[in-house]
C-alpha cells in the first residue's frame, strides 16, 4: 500500500509538472510548509498588496477551491497536524490534542523534520504568549506525543533557528512555519507578511532539491464556506510551488487541510490519520 501510494504521489507531482511521472524519493529533497492567519482566497490572489504571493502563485500550483476546517484558528492547526479538530472548538490554551500526529508519525518513520515559531522565545516553550508568538498557532505544544518527549519537543524551535539552518544549509526533510502574530498576517495587513515571505522563501527555494516543495496556506478565511463534507472555514489561497512543479497550474477541485495532510503523509510514507483517509490528497 505505501508503494501504491507514492506511485499515485508521484504520478500526480508529474502532471502538475507537465512531466513524465518518476519515483519520487522523499529523502532527496524538502517540503516547508508555512502558515498565515485569517484571508479569503479573494483577499490574498489578486490583491495588489500581496505582489510576492501572487508571483508565487503565478510560478506553481495554486489550489483555487482549498478551505479551512472551522473558525477559530487552534482547531485548524490541530486538523491539519492531526486528521481531526480532536473535539477541540475554540482558542484554549490548557487543553490537549490526545492522539496520533504528523510529527510522531515522521519521528517514528525515521523522518527529519522541525517546527518554527514565530515570536517563540525557547524551543518547546508551553506558554500561552510571549510578544508576538500565540501558542494556539502552534499545534505541536498541544500534543503530549510532542510536547512530552524530549526529543521530539526539541524540534519545536523559534523561527530565527530557520535563519540558522538556511546558512547552513542542513533544512530537515520536512519543515512547519508558523509566522508570528505580525508577520502572518493576523495583526498586521498582508502587505508585511507579503514582505516577509518575499524574503525569505527564495532562500527556502535555493535549498529544496529537485522534488522539493514549498506550500503556502492560510489556517482560515473570514466567511464560512466550505467543500468536502464537513469544512467551513472559508476558502483560502494555497500555493504548491518546488522546481519540478509547472508554472500556473492550477487545482481546482475541492479540497481542504484534510487534503493537504493525506499528501503529505504519501509524500513521507506514513499512514493517512482520521480524517485524511479515504480522500483525495491535495496533489
Amino acid at each position: 500500500m505505501a508503494a501504491r501510494c507514492c506511485l499515485l504521489l508521484a504520478t500526480a507531482l508529474a502532471l502538475l509538472a507537465g512531466a513524465t511521472p518518476a519515483a519520487a524519493s522523499p529523502r532527496d529533497s524538502h517540503v516547508v510548509l508555512i502558515l498565515l492567519e485569517n484571508r479569503e482566497y479573494d483577499q490574498v490572489i489578486g490583491d495588489a498588496d500581496a505582489p510576492y504571493l501572487n508571483r508565487l502563485a503565478r510560478r506553481g500550483a495554486l489550489a483555487t477551491n482549498y478551505h479551512g476546517i472551522t473558525h477559530p484558528s487552534l482547531p485548524n492547526y490541530i486538523a491539519l497536524l492531526g486528521g481531526s479538530t480532536l473535539g477541540i472548538d475554540e482558542n484554549c490554551t490548557d487543553c490537549s490534542a490526545r492522539g496520533g500526529n504528523l510529527a510522531a508519525q515522521l519521528s517514528r518513520a525515521g523522518v527529519s523534520w522541525r517546527a518554527y515559531m514565530g515570536g517563540m522565545p525557547r524551543r518547546c516553550y508551553r506558554g500561552a504568549e510571549h510578544g508576538t508568538y500565540v501558542k494556539r498557532h502552534n499545534p505541536f505544544i498541544y500534543f503530549p506525543s510532542v510536547a512530552s518527549v524530549p526529543r521530539r519537543c526539541a524540534r519545536v524551535v523559534p523561527e530565527t533557528r530557520l535563519d540558522a539552518d538556511l546558512r547552513r544549509r542542513r533544512l530537515p526533510e520536512f519543515s512547519w512555519l508558523t509566522l508570528d502574530l505580525c508577520d502572518g498576517a493576523h495583526d498586521c495587513g498582508i502587505e508585511v507578511a507579503d514582505r516577509h515571505l518575499a524574503g525569505l522563501v527564495p532562500r527556502i527555494t535555493r535549498q529544496l532539491g529537485p522534488r522539493g516543495l514549498v506550500i503556502v496556506t492560510f489556517d482560515e478565511g473570514t466567511s464560512d464556506a466550505g467543500c468536502c463534507g464537513g469544512a467551513s472555514g472559508g476558502r483560502v489561497a494555497t500555493i504548491v510551488a518546488g522546481p519540478h512543479i509547472r508554472h500556473g497550474a492550477r487545482i481546482n477541485r475541492p479540497a481542504d487541510h484534510y487534503s493537504l495532510l493525506a499528501a503529505l503523509e504519501d509524500r513521507f510514507r506514513v499512514p493517512r490519520l482520521r480524517h485524511a483517509r479515504g480522500i483525495r490528497a491535495l496533489f
